[in-house]
């Protein structure tokens, strides 16, 4: 895909534009802040046309020399050629520096992981997949935090619930969600008998406290006694709170905390990333259409990923790919090469349907 010339020149004014105004200390308040967040996004997209530009300046006036000095010759040919090498290269990168972003790509998530089909296995698998996505937060220098968590007798999750927050979190989560299966031998099998469990992951935009406007009357609010696995009581206050919300049906427990304001307020937060998910759903119609037939629709009800214990292999069913590393992929650097591919391929498929 080529961009003309007319548009990166239009790119880079805009970019100077938005430098001299943020350097001329007249933006105030939401002004600056807008200006900030434009001049960021735009950063990366205006760097990668600068460098197209240059690449193909200096292209063009090595093939206009016409020079009969056969050394200055070789060098100016050897130049081209690594210029023509190079620029499709430039001009990839730049296509997709220029692709629409989701809005909430630098959003912190909501990531919540629920035990499936498969019982105590099922939960205990729910629980490698809450490590995995730790150890992979930790990776990227991301903070996740424990919200809510519905534990089994066995040391599983039958649900948890946690708040990732850092440097494009979502835009990197976002294509976990589905349903992961894994086929192994559960700790509770006798008879070495390889079982197939399941557990759904979802992970949703965490919006401002703006993007969602929250009515006191639209919620019904249950305070009660916290229990634990195996019906052990977690603490002896009613310090649990649940929260309907009438308008849409939402319904969000939290009771991990032994305070009960803590409690509500991590549970407004769950509610309202359910909330804005929703609004998201509604608004973009076609467009959501567009983005399933990418790599998925990341709908919970989706098999997006198998992971295979007895051959130590991890397969995602939405690009056909195959990492013989089920060890690293838990420990988290495996899982960045499956994201890197599914972003790329998001990227290939936005890119074609651009140039259709």
């Amino acid at each position: 895909m080529t961009i003309p010339d007319e548009r990166l020149a239009q790119l880079a004014a805009r970019f100077s534009e938005l430098e001299a105004r943020l350097a001329s200390g007249t933006l105030e308040g939401e002004a600056f802040v807008a200006a900030s967040r434009d001049y960021s996004e735009l950063e990366p997209v205006a760097q990668a046309a600068s460098q197209v530009r240059a690449m193909r300046g200096e292209l063009a006036g090595l093939e206009a020399l016409d020079d009969a000095d056969p050394e200055m010759k070789a060098l100016a040919e050897e130049e081209i050629a690594r210029l023509r090498t190079e620029l499709p290269e430039a001009e990839h990168r730049l296509a997709i520096a220029m692709l629409p972003r989701d809005s909430a790509d630098a959003r912190p998530a909501m990531l919540e992981i629920r035990a499936g089909t498969g019982g105590d296995e099922a939960a205990l698998f729910a629980a490698d997949l809450y490590r995995m996505y730790e150890r992979y937060a930790a990776e990227q220098g991301w903070r996740m935090e424990m919200i809510s968590a519905n534990a089994s007798d066995i040391g599983g999750f039958k649900e948890v619930v946690a708040n990732v927050t850092g440097q494009g979190v979502f835009a990197r989560l976002k294509f976990e969600s589905g349903v992961h299966r894994v086929q192994r031998v559960p700790v509770t099998e006798s008879g070495g008998r390889i079982h197939t469990s399941a557990a759904t992951v979802a992970v949703l935009p965490e919006p401002d406290e703006v993007d969602v406007a929250i009515e006191d009357k639209d919620l019904k609010i249950d305070i009660y006694r916290a229990s634990g696995a195996g019906g052990q009581h977690v603490n002896t206050t009613d310090s649990a709170v649940r929260i309907t919300h009438l308008p849409s049906g939402l319904v969000v427990i939290c009771q991990d905390e032994r305070s009960q304001h803590k409690n509500k307020a991590k549970a407004m937060q769950v509610l309202r990333a359910r909330l804005y998910e929703k609004m998201r759903d509604e608004a973009q119609g076609a467009e959501a259409e567009a983005r399933k037939a990418m790599v998925g629709s990341g709908d919970r009800s989706e098999r997006i990923r198998t992971y295979n214990f007895p051959q130590g292999r991890v397969t995602d069913h939405r690009i056909n790919l195959t990492l013989h590393k089920l060890p690293e992929v838990l420990a988290g650097p495996g899982l960045g090469e499956l994201i890197d591919a599914l972003i790329a391929e998001d990227e290939a498929k936005r890119l074609a349907a651009l140039g259709e």
